[in-house]
């Protein structure tokens, strides 16, 4: 069975890296699967360079990326990437007013079955020279929101501090594995591993969908930190 494929997305600052080390050392323990990461090119690239990249070279950054995720898919069954090439190409339009990434970057982000979406609500903090200030967050987020419904990827926003962020993301991802545990062939999907993960199903609404009209406006951000259940939206 191919690889589970799971985009964490989100404007600077917003906790992708600390969520994507979380759900490493939460999910094998709970489903059983071989679960992998895939860090930020980036922010290795900046720290290799020791500046931010020229428009000619995110293409480079881009396909690297998406080279490590494939690299792990063929030998883990999840693969939790910090970031993907979307994330370059919406830079590159956002910084340098070049577009010529976005097709290929949308049609590689085809492969991932769900993209985590990271809220705005945690404070901004300086780490690293891919930062570019706090001011760049909610342009950022609108244009990114703009990109996943315009192109039909499925997201979902994941809010919250610390224990509630990592929380809010299982449960957006829950229903997905469990499509993804009942699909599996029987030795590769014992009963006995997804127990804990069933039972978080069980106590999941009975809809996730995001219903809102303009969930590619950050200020809908609001709406969500009065609700405690993951707001699901995407298209089939």
């Amino acid at each position: 069975m191919p690889a589970l494929r799971i985009a964490l997305l989100g404007a600077e600052s917003t906790g992708k890296s600390t969520l994507a080390r979380a759900l490493q050392e939460t999910l094998p323990s709970l489903t059983g699967l071989r679960v992998a990461r895939v860090d930020e090119y980036l922010r290795e690239w900046c720290a290799r360079e020791g500046r931010t990249p020229r428009p000619d070279e995110q293409r480079a950054i881009a396909q690297e990326q998406e080279r490590r995720a494939d690299a792990l898919a063929g030998s883990h069954d999840l693969v939790l990437s910090d970031t993907t090439a979307l994330m370059t190409a919406l830079y590159s339009e956002h910084l340098f007013d070049d577009r010529s990434l976005s097709p290929w970057a949308h049609e590689a982000h085809r492969r991932y079955q769900l993209s985590l979406l990271m809220a705005l609500d945690l404070p901004w903090v300086a780490d690293g020279l891919q930062r570019d200030g706090p001011h760049v967050r909610e342009p950022v987020d609108r244009l990114l929101r703009g990109w996943l419904r315009m192109q039909g990827h499925a997201f979902v926003v994941i809010q919250g501090q610390g224990p509630d962020r990592l929380a809010h993301a299982l449960d957006a991802l829950t229903p997905l594995l469990a499509q993804h545990a009942s699909g599996a062939p029987p030795a590769a999907a014992p009963t006995g591993l997804f127990s804990r993960l069933m039972d978080r199903q069980s106590r999941l609404p009975g809809s996730t969908r995001w219903t809102c009209e303009l969930c590619d406006d950050p200020g809908c951000e609001h709406a969500l930190k009065s609700t405690s259940s993951p707001q699901r939206r995407g298209r089939s």
